[in-house]
């Protein structure tokens, strides 16, 4: 491993300050180059911080200020967008030593934790107080709090509680310049002055570094049921998912499956879910007349043409015909180098982008597996490619440049949940017009003047 190169800006950064926060070891320094996303540029960062405190935070910050060396935020490194890959001659910030959950307060029903947090964890800490966490994002059991909320993470149960940031209620940050600010509240209402902690959630590390987070939280409901719907056609399993939201009804859960996801996945756990699934859909209700509810659903799935209704018993049984979408990702992984996109539609489009991408799987001649979130229009159109061959390679670019293109074109966004990070920020200029592109970069200039935070990222330079 050839030995890290530190600038003499860098050297100073590290110099001053706790050697036991200082990570300069290129093996280790290596696995914080960065996160889980394909496409994406990255290189070995010049140093790694592992700081414990805001404090120690504020310091890296006010030293990297001062002699000008970029900083990248990075929580568990779990994101598909390259939000956490470091630039050269960087900085990495790591915030995986902030693990407390500092209070639960039952009667507020809040939650103060620090960054370094895994959702898991505080789901699970909270429900020993007969309390719910909602958001749920696919890497639930090893991302952070904090890197949930950099992104505004989305999950399963969006469809009914919402993303991250609609959980929390204020913010611990340290700015570039390593001054320290404290947003938002602990009440149910507050509205007195700007809205500083929504500016930060999403902000994917550029205008800020989060170091505590205040989450509201809910009473814990009952466990879910749950409904999966097999449909011959896709067009069927659309109309369902528009007939299920004019509907009224809000289950909380409800995602969808292509023919190509369902087939990998049966090819992995032989569920025999059967070749004439053109889709699947997976339904889940925590309300108290849950029987009703998919009872209703059942009936109006079977009326758009679904050939196989099942409705689970008790919570094993729930639990094992989700089996499905948990197994979606890792079974389209076994089938090749795989570059996974993050669109949304709305939901009465997401037929048409699904069939959209079947086109463009067949024009680039790749297999796409289309799997996610049809209760809020969130998709995940997953690319099968062979990375060691660089036309295979430029034809999985050019199937992912058409979906998200696509996605547009339905009136839908470039990204639902994962960010837009350094994968997509040339698509930002093409969703977005050029005054509130001028007013995000007003903002990034106010509040990171010398550009060191995170740079690259989100706002094209």
């Amino acid at each position: 491993m050839t030995a890290v190169v530190a600038t003499e800006s860098v050297r100073a950064v590290i110099d001053g300050l706790p050697a036991e926060i200082v990570v300069v070891d290129p093996d280790i320094v290596l696995g914080y180059a960065r996160d889980q996303s394909g496409f994406t540029d990255n290189a070995l960062p010049a140093a790694v911080l592992l700081p414990r405190t805001t404090d120690e935070v504020s310091a890296c910050l006010a030293a990297a200020h001062r002699h000008s060396v970029a900083v990248v935020p990075r929580g568990a490194g779990s994101g598909l967008s390259g939000g956490a890959n470091a630039t050269e001659a960087c900085i990495v910030l790591s915030l995986h030593r902030m693990t407390a959950i500092v209070e639960v307060d039952a009667v507020n029903r809040i939650a103060v934790v620090e960054p370094g947090v895994v959702t898991a964890d505080l789901r699970a800490r909270v429900a020993t107080d007969g309390l719910f966490y909602p958001p749920d994002p696919g890497s639930v059991e090893f991302s952070t709090i904090g890197g949930n909320v950099a992104t505004n993470a989305g999950g399963m149960c969006c469809v009914k509680y919402g993303v991250t940031g609609d959980f929390v209620l204020g913010l611990q940050v340290v700015l570039a310049d390593g001054r320290v600010m404290r947003t938002g509240r602990r009440t149910v209402k507050g509205v007195a002055g700007y809205d500083l902690t929504h500016l930060m959630v999403g902000s994917e590390g550029t205008l800020g570094v989060i170091t505590e987070i205040t989450v509201r939280l809910l009473p814990a409901p009952r466990p879910a049921q749950t409904l999966v719907a097999s449909f011959p056609t896709l067009d069927g399993a659309g109309r369902a998912v528009s007939g299920i939201s004019a509907s009224g009804s809000t289950p909380s859960m409800l995602e969808i499956l292509d023919r190509t996801t369902v087939m990998a996945v049966d090819e992995m756990a032989k569920m025999g879910m059967g070749e004439n699934t053109a889709a699947l859909l997976l339904v889940q209700s925590d309300d108290v007349d849950a029987d009703v509810v998919l009872a209703d659903i059942a009936a109006l799935c079977t009326g758009f043409g679904a050939e196989d209704v099942v409705v689970s018993s008790d919570p094993a049984e729930a639990s094992m015909l989700l089996e499905a979408r948990r197994l979606a990702l890792p079974a389209l992984e076994g089938l090749g180098d795989w570059l996974l996109d993050d669109v949304a539609v709305p939901r009465s489009r997401i037929t048409d982008l699904i069939a959209s991408v079947e086109l463009i799987a067949s024009e680039t001649g790749l297999t796409i597996g289309v799997f996610g979130h049809a209760g809020d229009g969130n998709l995940h159109p997953t690319i099968i490619y062979d990375d060691s061959d660089d036309a295979s390679r430029a034809a999985a670019m050019s199937a992912f440049d058409a979906i998200t293109r696509r996605a547009l074109e339905l009136g839908g966004t470039i990204t639902g949940e994962h960010g837009v990070g350094r994968l997509k920020t040339g698509w930002l200029s093409i969703e977005q017009d050029e005054t509130a592109l001028s007013v995000q970069h007003a903002v990034k200039a106010a509040l990171d003047p010398s550009g060191i935070l995170n740079p690259g990222a989100v706002l094209a330079r």
